[in-house]
């Protein structure tokens, strides 16, 4: 079958691979879609970061570059181990992409997605959704009923937004202000909203405050450069300033922004993964006592993520701006991402 792997920085390569074969406890998934996200980006352009290094098998896989990618897709299962029994040919899934040990402090302690060997399914080997078919333990492995089988690859970003939801600890009537309107602020913005807090969205581009607007998941979009943040902000909560702040863009100005909007007391959330150090201006954390909070994927959040779609509480099909085939996966897919990021907001591959 034909599969896009990483080789190497600037390095992915459409090759022919063998099909996966099912095991016992797994089943197999013929991937319909599978979406690119910005880890993909940082690894084709930085990597590699979580792909393992040539010579430096992740020892968990047992894998090394070149490896398929993609961890951020849907499909149906066509195939199932034995000893399998909850799921079954035909289901439509989404798939939680991890390697976990199950041994380590974090992992006996429920963290598993601090697991102190983690990798992703699409990154550290695996297989990946950038590929026809994918072979998976049946423990990630969430079926998604009637949620259109292209919607349903943006779950595991969804999923992203609501752990990092949960871990702000926002709840109903706060105000939150998310710098940065790129696919995970915007799937940020829809879990804010869906839990009845009025969401703040800064953003500089013009294409991505548009549909930061039609897509109706901010309640205010406000542009800094053309108007002053705070000020705005201030006069928007009665001079008290943000509840919870999430930083989804990995731009120290953004990080420094939010660190003045929120209230005293109030709570940050870094969601991005940032290609260098950060300078954080620790004055600000002290004197006005900010938690500062990081965040990494998700953990147990794929199943209410897709409640929230089912329910019609969050509608993912305003963010697929591009459905692509896997032979454009470069030209149409990550350089246009690299690029022109402020025309797309996900683009989907067809494996």
């Amino acid at each position: 079958m034909k599969a896009a792997r990483f080789h190497g920085r600037n390095d992915i390569r459409i090759d022919d691979v063998p099909e996966p074969e099912v095991r016992p406890g797994t089943v197999k998934i013929q991937v319909a879609w599978c979406g690119i996200c910005g880890t993909d980006l940082h690894e084709y352009l930085e990597g590699p970061i979580f792909v393992p290094a040539p010579g430096h098998p992740h020892p968990l896989s047992g894998e090394e570059a070149p490896v398929t990618m993609g961890h951020e897709f849907s499909g149906t299962i066509v195939d199932v181990g034995e000893g399998v029994q909850a799921l079954s040919v035909g289901d439509n899934v989404v798939v939680e992409p991890y390697f976990v040990c199950d041994e380590c402090p974090p992992c006996k302690a429920g963290n598993y997605h601090l697991c102190t060997k983690m990798g992703f399914i699409g990154l550290s080997g695996g297989g990946g959704g950038l590929g026809g078919m994918v072979v998976v333990d049946t423990k990630w492995v969430h079926k998604v009923g009637n949620i259109p089988l292209d919607q349903a690859a943006l779950i595991e970003p969804l999923s992203v937004a609501h752990h990092a939801v949960a871990r702000s600890g926002a709840k109903p009537g706060d105000v939150a202000l998310v710098g940065g309107s790129g696919p995970i602020g915007l799937l940020t913005a829809a879990v804010l909203k869906s839990q009845g807090v009025t969401t703040v969205i800064s953003e500089l581009s013009a294409a991505r405050k548009d549909k930061a607007i039609s897509s109706g998941v901010a309640d205010y979009v406000i542009d800094p450069g053309q108007e002053d943040l705070q000020a705005r902000l201030l006069e928007l909560t009665d001079g008290v300033g943000a509840d919870v702040a999430f930083e989804c863009a990995g731009v120290n100005a953004v990080l420094d922004t939010l660190l003045t909007a929120v209230k005293p007391a109030g709570v940050v959330v870094n969601v991005s993964i940032w290609g260098r150090p950060a300078t954080v201006d620790m004055q600000k954390i002290v004197l006005k006592e900010i938690d500062l909070r990081g965040t990494i994927a998700y953990v147990r959040d794929h199943a209410e993520a897709i409640k929230l779609v089912q329910e019609g509480k969050v509608n993912l099909e305003p963010f697929i701006t591009a459905r692509i085939a896997l032979e454009d996966l470069v030209e149409q897919g990550f350089n246009t991402l690299i690029h022109h990021n402020d025309t797309a907001v996900k683009i989907l591959v067809r494996p």
